[in-house]
């Protein structure tokens, strides 16, 4: 929000003398003083985007549409987030790397927050992201190969959050996501629920990460992050096969 400069009268404190010099007041210079603050700041992020440094503060928010509990979505924290975007970035080892992101709008606004020069494409259903332009295509796991031929085999980095807890839909976002990534070259992270360990094992041959994602509406399923690689202790490291 801009300050709220005082007025033309206020802003001198010798109105009546005109052979004095004018002086801004404590007022005008408190306004001053934050105004170019806020300028500084402004230009400092302005350059941090330009540089793609790819660091995001912990008191930095992302705006957000909100949830539609109609449409299964339930956004990260800002902890879970800021981790899954870390973990994507230091995946994307070379400049010409693409990320595909299946329903998790929340890591897209993340990642393109941190590094906006990140090539990532967001396929969701809900159309408010459209909002994206061309980073967006419309998905409907109902129809998981139902996508633009370009975007098939072209992706070193794949991120999926099935909207559902179902068989039948993790089974189609598999579809997705082997339309998706580039054959034996490709890292996959899934993110859903414990009570999927076994089928993203046998689907895609994912092992769960000790890493807890966590969501802003505090949801009573446990989630898991799963993975085709192993992140070292990055997501707290592989959990132990018992």
């Amino acid at each position: 929000m801009e300050p709220q400069l005082p007025t033309i009268k206020n802003v001198f404190v010798n109105e009546t003398d005109d052979d004095d010099p004018p002086a801004l007041s404590s007022q005008a210079l408190a306004a001053l003083k934050e105004f170019l603050e806020e300028q500084r700041q402004s230009l400092a992020n302005h350059e941090t985007a330009e540089n793609g440094e790819g660091t995001l503060e912990p008191e930095s928010e992302v705006a957000l549409v909100t949830e539609d509990w109609r449409l299964s979505q339930f956004w990260y924290d800002p902890e879970t987030a800021r981790t899954l975007s870390q973990e994507v970035l230091s995946l994307c080892s070379h400049s010409n790397y693409k990320v595909a992101c299946i329903a998790c709008p929340t890591l897209y606004a993340y990642l393109k927050k941190i590094d906006p020069n990140i090539s990532v494409q967001l396929l969701e259903y809900d159309k408010r992201f459209e909002q994206y332009g061309s980073d967006f295509t419309f998905y409907d796991y109902n129809q998981p190969e139902d996508l633009p031929l370009e975007l098939k085999h072209t992706y070193q980095v794949v991120i999926a959050d099935p909207p559902y807890l179902s068989k039948e839909c993790l089974e189609k976002v598999t579809q997705t996501i082997s339309f998706l990534a580039q054959p034996r070259e490709s890292h996959l992270l899934l993110l859903t629920g414990e009570v999927q360990r076994h089928r993203a094992a046998e689907l895609l041959g994912l092992r769960a990460c000790n890493f807890r994602p966590r969501h802003s509406s505090k949801l009573g399923n446990e989630f898991r992050v799963f993975t085709n690689y192993d992140p070292g202790e990055r997501l707290g490291g592989w959990e132990q096969e018992q």
